[in-house]
């Protein structure tokens, strides 16, 4: 009953401060609007083509000028468009002054292209495609020098035949900037859980209020469990609430296994919470907070909160000593890639700080009097 009461109180005097709904909500919900927005372009993994202008001069014959024509047609419903040079006109210069991606010369003797400058990434499937109807040409030339009946079957895919591959697979789905920055700020916020759990038992010594609670027959188990408790709780209905806030007003995508990655943030708080009462008990004077503040914002900056990390190489090694990149990498999977088993890696790192900062806690508070 104690430990409920306790509970309640904390719940209550979290609540009362209107900072916390600045700093726990407001704060962060501003900052996901404003990087979600500001950085979309650098989540986009899609390439999206304009309508792609070849022009053509065709002085080719026999098989070639067939077989050619046969790839112009399939081409253009993939919306690379072929277009046969006007007279007079200097296909080369009209590259050069972007009327066209490319301005292609089919001869007897060959093929000829000259792409842009300015559109590399179109001139290149251009070439792409003229490389593989080359190929198949080749083969069909090789053919016929020993089997001319099957230069046929060869060049029959020329009307409707594989010069492009349309294949999809089932991908995992990827993040967009709002989904990125929804997830991480509030895992980060899940920290910040560190910083009001420094004040629990300091609080009580600076009102004065300490010496009537280790005066009153109440055992200090209690009102530790019903403090860390009561912290747990605000600090969750604070992720709830992001959370939801980002889902039904942002439309971030948070998956289909919802209770599972509030589980896994629920056992970060619990992790915060343990850091915030093993700094303020280690480090004295006010020293506690400026301990945590250290280490959440080094934490968010390794972790991936404002961008990002990069997952080889040092910097990734690195960032793994962050308990917001536990929370990143396992909600990312559970969330995108339905792997629900990454929860357990992330719960049994934040269980087991947790453990250690509350077991130093407690063997550094034996030797102390008082609350």
């Amino acid at each position: 009953m104690i430990t409920w009461l306790m509970t309640v109180k904390e719940i209550k005097q979290h609540f009362r401060d209107y900072r916390t709904f600045i700093f726990m909500l407001g704060f962060p919900i501003v900052l996901m609007l404003v990087l979600g927005i500001t950085l979309t372009n650098a989540f986009v993994t899609e390439l999206e083509l304009s309508d792609i202008k070849v022009a053509v001069h065709d002085a080719s014959s026999g098989d070639l000028s067939q077989a050619f024509g046969g790839f112009e047609k399939q081409l253009a419903s993939t919306g690379i468009a072929f277009v046969p040079l006007k007279d007079g006109e200097n296909g080369r210069a009209a590259v050069e002054d972007n009327q066209y991606t490319a301005y292609v010369e089919v001869t007897d003797a060959g093929i000829s292209q000259y792409g842009s400058s300015r559109d590399t990434v179109e001139s290149g499937i251009v070439q792409g495609m003229l490389n593989a109807f080359a190929d198949k040409y080749n083969a069909a030339a090789a053919v016929a020098r020993t089997d001319p009946a099957k230069v046929g079957e060869l060049l029959a895919d020329a009307d409707g035949g594989s010069y492009l591959k349309d294949e999809s697979i089932a991908a995992d789905r990827t993040p967009g900037s709002m989904d990125y920055y929804a997830l991480s700020m509030t895992v980060m916020v899940g920290l910040w859980g560190a910083m009001s759990a420094g004040g629990l038992l300091r609080s009580e010594a600076v009102r004065g209020t300490g010496i009537r609670l280790v005066s009153a027959p109440i055992r200090r188990g209690e009102i530790y469990v019903g403090k860390v408790l009561g912290n747990v709780v605000s600090n969750s209905l604070c992720i709830l609430a992001i959370i939801f806030f980002s889902k039904w007003v942002f439309k971030a995508y948070w998956g289909a296994h919802l209770p599972l990655v509030i589980g896994v943030l629920v056992c970060e708080i619990i992790m915060s919470t343990s850091l915030g009462i093993a700094a303020n008990e280690l480090f004295k004077n006010g020293g506690g907070r400026g301990v945590v503040m250290l280490i959440v914002q080094v934490g968010s900056f390794l972790g991936g909160a404002y961008f990002p990390v990069n997952e080889s190489g040092v910097m990734g090694l690195v960032a793994w000593a962050s308990p917001i990149r536990w929370g990143n990498a396992a909600l990312t999977q559970i969330i995108y890639a339905g792997h629900t088993a990454a929860a357990w890696s992330a719960i049994g790192l934040y269980l087991g700080a947790a453990l250690l900062l509350l077991g130093a806690t407690a063997a550094v508070r034996r030797t102390r009097e008082g609350f």
